[in-house]
């Protein structure tokens, strides 16, 4: 993979068209929307007319990622960097976007790392690290917009979780796995305690999904991922966006609590053979 290229082209996208649901309006905010599965639902927002803020750690790349943006749709687009591991750097961030759009009706709260550790030898930072992006950082992101959603008066948090760690396991992921069970743990609840302010808490699940990172793991890699997944195919940002799509749109308004798998039949085999490709 040639590392210049500009992964905000949205290059591993099969879907170039117009958003399934009309998002005009919309004030949005994704966290981790520079790169892989959050530009990929940011992608998805652009097309569909809203104002799409984007969160990342680093302004690497975020620059170029809003210029993407900007040329996928009518509304404003906006980035601002903010470490979602701190509870105060997330609530500025969330005010910056709640001032520049005048609200936020959805959260996306999609911000995730999945480094590699082996359970024998897992130091206590290395689980430390984990759990703090990807379960204190979604905490954190929806405390930050609370007054923002509910003040919108139908406010969406879609969370990002993954397959694995609800549904299955994968060798040196125990500590992604069980962050990314915790963040359902976390939604269940919260979509009860927010349901009085009109908010509703959904989460989808990906399965393998094509981007930078996975595409690091190289051809072998993602040929024996393929191979296991009935669709017979890996599934692109956009494939995520659009599910996230839906779980934010007026049309979900009575679905909440709710975990969405978006993983091209990957759950289902009981054996490699049930595939049949």
């Amino acid at each position: 993979m040639r590392r210049s290229d500009p992964w905000h082209t949205n290059r591993f996208s099969r879907t170039k068209g117009r958003a399934m649901f009309d998002m005009s309006g919309k004030k949005v905010l994704v966290t981790g929307g520079s790169r892989g599965i959050g530009l990929g639902i940011a992608s998805v927002f652009a097309r569909g007319g809203a104002d799409v803020a984007i969160a990342a750690r680093s302004k690497t790349g975020l620059d170029d990622a809003t210029t993407a943006l900007a040329r996928l749709g009518p509304g404003r687009i906006h980035g601002v960097v903010a470490d979602v591991t701190s509870a105060e750097w997330t609530r500025d961030a969330a005010r910056d976007v709640a001032a520049t759009f005048g609200g936020i009706d959805v959260l996306c709260a999609n911000a995730g790392i999945f480094p590699e550790a082996d359970l024998a030898d897992m130091t206590e930072d290395e689980l430390t690290t984990v759990l703090d992006v990807n379960v204190k950082g979604t905490v954190f992101a929806v405390q930050a917009c609370l007054d923002a959603l509910t003040a919108s008066g139908a406010g969406r948090i879609v969370i990002t979780s993954s397959i694995t760690g609800p549904y299955t396991g994968f060798p040196r992921w125990s500590h992604y796995g069980a962050s990314k069970a915790a963040q359902l743990g976390f939604m269940r609840t919260a979509a009860i305690e927010l349901a009085p302010r009109g908010i509703t808490v959904n989460a989808v699940l990906p399965g393998n999904v094509l981007t930078e990172g996975l595409a690091d793991m190289g051809d072998e890699y993602l040929a024996s991922m393929t191979a296991a997944i009935p669709a017979g195919t890996l599934g692109t940002p956009d494939d995520i966006g659009h599910a996230v799509a839906f779980l934010a749109s007026d049309e979900a308004r009575y679905v909440t609590g709710q975990s969405l798998v978006v993983d091209g039949g990957q759950l289902l085999p009981e054996s490699f053979d049930a595939v049949g490709h």
